[in-house]
């Protein structure tokens, strides 16, 4: 197959509000991106796109807000440790759980909190 999956985009309501809650899971973002209407964050040869809902409008030719569950991200934790530190960090930042860290029966350790759109974020390891 001659294509490979680039980047994911995300729409943003508050593009700052948005870039803290991804510095806190773990990104690199510079402060400086907090005013831009489209950013790129950069991991392991895959991109993480933020755009501000101008920005879609135009690329889209107009876009609504969705309702509902939008999207979903899951990131891989080192372990079921720093998952459940990376989980509490999350928490203490102001950000909404969506499921505290609990072990599903085949082994692995998962939890999901909210970012600041609404997205389902989950963590696993």
């Amino acid at each position: 197959m001659g294509i490979k999956l680039d980047m994911v985009g995300i729409v943003v309501q508050d593009m700052k509000k948005a870039l803290d809650f991804y510095r806190v899971l773990g990104f690199d973002i510079p402060e400086g991106a907090n005013e831009e209407p489209h950013v790129e964050v950069a991991q392991d040869g895959f991109r993480l796109a933020f755009d501000t809902m101008e920005v879609a409008k135009g690329v889209y030719g107009g876009w609504e807000a969705p309702v509902g569950h939008r999207i979903e991200l899951a990131f891989l934790c080192e372990d079921a440790a720093a998952l459940d530190a990376l989980y509490t960090k999350i928490i203490s930042h102001g950000y909404e759980s969506h499921r505290e860290p609990w072990d599903a029966f085949w082994g692995q350790r998962y939890a999901i909190v909210k970012d600041p759109d609404g997205n389902l974020i989950s963590l696993f390891a």
